[in-house]
């Protein structure tokens, strides 16, 4: 079986933070670096080279796959930001109406840039995530 490409290493988070561009999406990578701490209570770790994530659960599927992936994180990147904060497969539509707006993927949020949402709501969501997660699987600190 092949092993999964996003894997945990030890890049340094806040030099991993002070290297993104621009400027703008630089600190908003700090408030989010902020509020994920503050949520989860976990510290940062970097997977592949450009997710922070935070917290770690290991997985196995009906199928005999099985690996470690980080609980939720995001990566500053220069189109959109991602955050991941979702395990997939909860309905999260009533906390989403009040997050602003965003785009959608199957576990992660897309977002152009802070202003556009409310931090309170995804904090919430985070806080949402994560527990919702730590139903299917155990999820520790990273």
């Amino acid at each position: 079986m092949t092993e999964n490409k996003t894997q945990a290493n030890a890049q340094d988070v806040d030099d991993f933070i002070a290297s993104v561009e621009p400027e703008k999406r630089r600190d908003e990578a700090r408030i989010l670096l902020d509020l994920f701490r503050k949520v989860t209570g976990w510290e940062p770790v970097m997977w592949r080279p450009a997710i922070v994530g935070f917290g770690q659960y290991h997985y196995k599927y009906e199928t005999g796959r099985e690996g470690d992936f980080f609980a939720t994180g995001f990566s500053p990147r220069k189109a959109k930001l991602s955050i991941y904060v979702m395990p997939g497969y909860t309905d999260y539509s009533e906390i989403l109406s009040r997050l602003g707006k965003h785009g959608m993927g199957k576990s992660c949020l897309y977002i152009n840039k802070l202003a556009d949402i409310d931090l309170d709501v995804l904090g919430e969501l985070i806080a949402a995530g994560v527990r919702d997660l730590s139903k299917k699987y155990p999820v520790k600190s990273s």
